[in-house]
């Protein structure tokens, strides 16, 4: 798990081969102004998820985790409280993993709590249970799905 704002990007660069596309995306699209929804930018190696959603209390959050995808997630407004904990400590499964929707979900309490303003974001790589829309008011974000091996590379 990595949390750090967006000017410091560049530095994640050489952990994914599609992390320079996407900052480099990031760098220069208004994100702000995407509509909610799914939109692809590298067909299924690269899509984006825009919320712009009423935040939830951490006890409505479930822990989750992706084995086919990395999330960046980046807030645009607002504070979203982003929950963490290793993969590998989770031992309160609620369901199996679900290949078709790349989504597993626990009953853990998480390790960290991240208070995550705009301009920030995290990257949970399929190691990284994690949690978000955590927060009292509205939260717009930005969900990069990062295809862990993507089919280009």
């Amino acid at each position: 798990m990595i949390f750090d704002t967006i000017s410091n990007a560049n530095r994640y660069t050489k952990l994914h081969p599609l992390f320079p596309q996407v900052f480099e995306y990031v760098k220069n699209t208004d994100l702000k102004k995407i509509a909610s929804g799914r939109h692809a930018i590298f067909g299924e190696d690269v899509f984006l998820i825009i919320q712009h959603v009423a935040g939830t209390s951490r006890d409505e959050t479930k822990l989750e985790c992706h084995r086919k995808y990395i999330d960046i997630q980046l807030v645009l407004d607002g504070v979203d409280e982003m929950a963490w904990k290793p993969l590998s400590d989770c031992k309160q499964a609620l369901e199996s993993y679900d290949e078709l929707r790349d989504v597993q979900f626990f009953e853990d309490e998480p390790t960290a709590w991240l208070a995550t303003p705009a301009n920030k974001f995290c990257i949970f790589f399929p190691e990284d249970a994690h949690a978000a829309l955590v927060s009292e008011h509205h939260i717009h974000k930005a969900v990069f799905k990062i295809a862990v091996n993507p089919a280009g590379k």
